[in-house]
């Protein structure tokens, strides 16, 4: 498999807030062979406290979760003033738009269906990430 060159998210701090253990495997894997610092979370709720011990610098979130859904913590984040720039990135199995409009009023910077694929993720840390390494 080729090394991609042009990557390189070393020591960017990305946060994956989904309660399937596959999806939040799969892209730490993914991440972490960009060179990311992955940081994991089931829920809303462990998200919270994950976030300011490590303050990511993007945030992946799934919708359907249970205790707190993707949209009350994207609300959560947003509305704290220590992480309301930190992007926020919707991951769900529904791409309806009522999903996705849901996602923009709670403050999400972008909305991916799952499952999404690497250059997905890529491409949104891409997009949102401003550290420049």
């Amino acid at each position: 498999m080729p090394q991609d060159t042009d990557l390189n998210f070393q020591g960017l701090k990305v946060m994956i807030i989904d309660d399937s253990k596959t999806i939040r495997r799969a892209a730490e894997t993914l991440l972490q062979k960009a060179g990311c610092q992955v940081f994991t979370a089931m829920d809303g709720f462990e998200a919270l406290a994950k976030i300011v011990d490590d303050e990511p610098d993007v945030i992946f979130v799934d919708i359907m979760m249970p205790r707190l859904d993707g949209y009350q913590t994207c609300a959560l984040i947003k509305n704290n003033p220590q992480f309301c720039q930190t992007p926020v990135i919707m991951l769900s199995s529904k791409d309806g738009l009522f999903d996705k409009a849901r996602g923009r009023i709670v403050g999400s910077e972008q909305y991916l269906t799952k499952p999404f694929t690497r250059d997905e993720l890529i491409e949104a840390i891409k997009k949102y990430s401003s550290k420049e390494k």
